[in-house]
């Protein structure tokens, strides 16, 4: 079966090759869209060099219009033959001066920088996608026909094998060329020329030629080595590209449009032209095609045919072209951006000096824009018209060394009122001719000034990282024209890029200014901790006399009474609480395990009691060496010290001591409501995060470093403990951990080996050594709670003043009556299971339990009679 239908698979095809007309009208009639792109797809294939000989390029001047300018190859704005990224050199480190313009960009390309939905300049444009509309038959509108020198079949063969030919070309010079070959093929003329439409910036059109007056025989080289620019509906290739109408003129002589004077200079004889339009697939002219002097034709005239052939192939052509216009344009584009980011890397080199930067900013735009000078104004934060510094640079120190000092200039000769106005309106300024703008009126007062220096101008404001604010403006005079000594005005291309550099410049700007700010503030800072060191540290005579009474008198633990958990400190004075503190360091073996000189630990035990504000009446130097002496007497007479490392001993009694230094007698609510600057500082526990800094300030002050027996991990270890534990007082903290503390002890899961449970153990031990006073003797108790709720008044009697807020009855100071009640729910809440689960971890820890049940019972009964009215609240 196989066999049978391969035999008439052949036979068709034998078929078929005999009757071609068929063959090509039946595929002209029933192809589709995929068998044509298949045929395309299998046949496309590369350009290969030209192997026509070299024929020198007949100099003549153009015979379709009176207006034309010839351009060298270097100027040609459609001849950048541009590399890939990888090949663009990037400038050196030290200069900016490059050896690229702007005007290379000068033509209509996407806008660098346009404006989102709120008016902020973005590099993200949201442009609609193009869409392509698909076009009917070429050959359907009149292409090829039967007439002419062969079948219409052989035409329609020859002409897709031209069009196959130059399908893959994206090069533009090479593509034209490849059509005026096709073109000489279709129609034999004496003379060719191609022209490409082209726009500047400001969106004009012109015409610019790929090919001028080329024979055949011409190659490449020849035909693209110089440019024409034709203004547009002007002459008959400018009317051909306005109307997108062919013409196919028989005598030249007699149309108007024809200029006769080149032929005079010339000697050339033009009789013919015929010059057809090059459009798109969007029906777009976008190139006029010209052909001179049929060489076989009647009277060297063009027919009919030969107007239909070079119709049909330029329809071709036209998308061809297009095509590769856009992968020129995407290509220029890319360039554009390498450019932008060589300028903006260019920039960001530079962070620490904004003179440096300035003079790099103004450096790289003078050599990019080609202006004779560049101006940068830097905005004054404290005043609406002014700037607070000015940079100038004229193009003539571009020669001059980058790091050479910058050369003398007088600011009072610079014109500030332009780059006021752009200040103001936050909206660029481009003046083509400064003495002909009537809107500032300044120049015509003052004809002697030396802005009248000034002819074009273009200034553009300088904006911050949020782009509400003009933080500078960039101000360039006199653009410089290719002919020496004359100026020109800066067009849209060098608006769009001096925007776009400009966005750079804010963010480089705004990144110096910062880094100098910051630097000042570190700078403030160091002095400042250097100053605070001095008087947060003891004086030398006072440390002197803690030494000597240390080495010799220091009393005992059994005399201080510092291993009793009823122990209170209201009989001992000032220098007995600091005395106590250099004994439960030495009891605890803590200066002889971690080499602690004794001068030191003297230090830092006075500083830390002057770093304790006098005036605050409960969180003083007295809370803190009562909460260490709660934490020495559970290690020693709780025995837990043989469960903990020294490391750990070491830490906890750090932290008991320095867990509220620098106190304000306010807590966290008030210093977060209050907006106080220790609230931007810190986003939870404001206060406990504060305490830890001063620890760490006094720690590493001068005398004060009783840590320098540590090994590198031991202090590390030791800050991070000392750390977490100041920060486990503040009792939301405790909240939210005491839960799992209490499980794991409850169901005995507390694993001492763990280092999680450890740290929670720590925590819990903080907290209750922090609120111990809750377990002393009663009369002890009751005098505490009368300095806690003096406290608690004095912040309630600040919010009422202060934050005009009503104060919660804890604060309040005329809620004193339920003082007891509180306490009691106090107790209940926060209290009464901390101290069941250390009594059930150790039973000497009981004596905590016991007293914290006593003084509830003594709570318990006042808050009765005051209910009852028989006393109020403490009294």
């Amino acid at each position: 079966m196989e066999d049978c239908c391969s035999a008439e698979s052949e036979r068709m095809e034998a078929w078929l090759d005999d009757h071609l007309e068929f063959t090509h009208s039946y595929f002209i009639r029933k192809a589709s869209r995929e068998m044509v792109n298949a045929w395309f797809a299998e046949r496309v294939h590369s350009m290969q060099p030209s192997a026509s000989k070299e024929n020198p390029l007949q100099q003549r001047a153009h015979q379709s219009s009176t207006d034309y300018t010839i351009l060298p190859p270097t100027l040609n704005f459609l001849d950048n033959r541009c590399p890939s990224p990888a090949t663009v050199p990037s400038p050196a480190p030290g200069t900016p001066t490059r050896k690229i313009s702007a005007s290379e960009f000068d033509r209509p390309l996407r806008p660098i920088v346009v404006k989102d939905s709120e008016g902020s300049l973005t590099f993200l444009s949201d442009a609609d996608r193009e869409t392509v509309p698909l076009r009917g038959s070429v050959m359907g509108e009149g292409g090829v026909s039967g007439a002419g020198s062969g079948s219409g079949v052989d035409c329609c063969a020859r002409l897709l094998e031209l069009v196959k030919d130059v399908s893959s070309h994206l090069d533009v010079t090479a593509l034209c060329h490849k059509i005026f070959l096709h073109i000489n093929e279709l129609i034999a003329a004496d003379r060719y020329s191609l022209f490409l439409v082209g726009e500047d910036s400001s969106n004009r059109k012109f015409l610019v030629s790929r090919l001028f007056d080329v024979a055949e025989g011409s190659t490449l080289e020849e035909s693209s080595s110089s440019c024409i620019r034709l203004e547009w509906n002007k002459g008959i290739v400018g009317h051909v590209a306005a109307t997108g109408q062919p013409l196919n003129i028989k005598n030249a002589y007699e149309d108007p449009r024809f200029n006769a004077e080149v032929d005079l200079i010339t000697g050339y004889k033009t009789q013919s032209i015929l010059c057809l339009p090059i459009k798109n697939h969007r029906d777009e002219v976008v190139g006029v095609a010209q052909a001179i002097n049929k060489k076989c034709g009647e009277d060297s005239a063009f027919s009919e045919q030969d107007e239909k052939d070079f119709s049909a192939y330029l329809a071709f052509s036209g998308i061809v072209l297009h095509n590769a216009q856009l992968y020129e344009t995407s290509q220029l584009e890319n360039r554009r951006n390498q450019v932008l980011l060589d300028l903006a890397s260019l920039i960001f080199e530079e962070q620490q000096c904004l003179e440096v930067l300035l003079r790099k900013i103004a450096g790289t735009i003078l050599s990019f824009m080609q202006a004779q000078a560049c101006t940068v104004f830097i905005a004054d934060d404290d005043s609406m018209n002014s700037f607070s510094s000015v940079f100038h640079m004229e193009y003539e120190e571009l020669r001059e060394v980058l790091d050479a000092p910058k050369r003398d200039c007088d600011v009072s000769q610079i014109n500030y009122m332009y780059a006021q106005y752009v200040k103001n309106t936050m909206q660029p300024l481009n003046i083509a001719d400064v003495t002909k703008d009537q809107r500032f009126p300044w120049t015509r007062e003052n004809p002697h000034h030396t802005s009248n220096q000034i002819k074009s101008l273009l200034c553009t404001p300088i904006r911050n990282g949020k782009k509400d604010t003009v933080i500078g403006v960039c101000q360039l005079v006199n653009k410089m024209d290719e002919a020496p000594g004359t100026v020109k005005a800066f067009n849209r291309n060098d608006e769009q890029f001096l925007e776009a550099f400009a966005i750079f410049c804010g963010l480089g700007i705004q990144n110096t200014q910062m880094y100098e700010t910051v630097e000042r503030a570190m700078a403030k800072q160091e002095v400042t901790l250097e100053v605070l060191s001095y008087h947060a540290s003891a004086a030398e005579e006072e440390s002197r006399e803690l030494q000597v009474t240390a080495v010799s008198t220091v009393p005992s633990a059994q005399s201080l009474r510092l291993l009793d958990f009823s122990f209170s400190d209201f009989d001992l004075s000032d220098t007995e609480t600091t005395q106590a503190t250099i004994r439960m360091f030495v009891d605890l073996n803590l200066v002889q395990n971690f080499q602690m000189k004794y001068t030191s630990l003297c230090q830092w035990v006075l500083s830390v009691k002057k770093n304790y504000r006098k005036n605050v009446a409960y969180h003083n130097w007295r809370h803190a060496f009562n909460t260490a002496q709660s934490m020495f007497t559970l290690l020693k007479s709780g025995r837990l010290q043989n469960n903990l490392s020294d490391l750990e001993v070491l830490a906890l009694m750090i932290a008991t001591l320095s867990h509220d230094l620098d106190h304000r007698g306010v807590n966290n609510s008030y210093i977060q409501r209050s907006d106080h600057p220790l609230a931007q500082l810190y986003c939870h526990s404001t206060m406990e995060h504060h305490h830890f800094d001063q620890c760490l300030m006094i720690l590493n002050s001068s005398g004060n470093q009783i840590l320098s027996g540590l090994s590198l991990d031991e202090y590390k270890t030791t800050l991070k403990m000392v750390e977490r534990a100041i920060l486990a007082t503040d009792l939301a903290l405790y909240m939210k951990r005491r839960g799992e503390f209490f499980e794991l002890t409850k169901n005995s899961q507390f694993v001492w080996e763990d280092e999680d449970h450890r740290d929670l153990l720590r925590s819990m031990l903080m907290t209750a050594c922090d609120i111990s006073a809750i377990t002393k003797p009663w009369p002890v108790q009751k005098r505490i709670a009368e300095l806690v709720a003096t406290e608690f008044f004095e912040q309630g009697d600040k919010e009422r003043r202060e934050l005009n807020i009503e104060p919660t009855d804890l604060m309040n100071r005329e809620k004193r009556d339920k003082i007891p009640s509180m306490q009691v729910s106090f107790i209940d809440a926060i209290c009464t299971q901390l101290y069941e689960t250390l009594a059930g971890m150790s039973e000497y820890c009981s004596p905590l339990l016991e007293g914290c049940q006593e003084n509830r019972q003594h709570w318990k009964h006042l808050a009765e009679e005051c209910e009852k009215g028989l006393v109020n609240g403490l009294l």
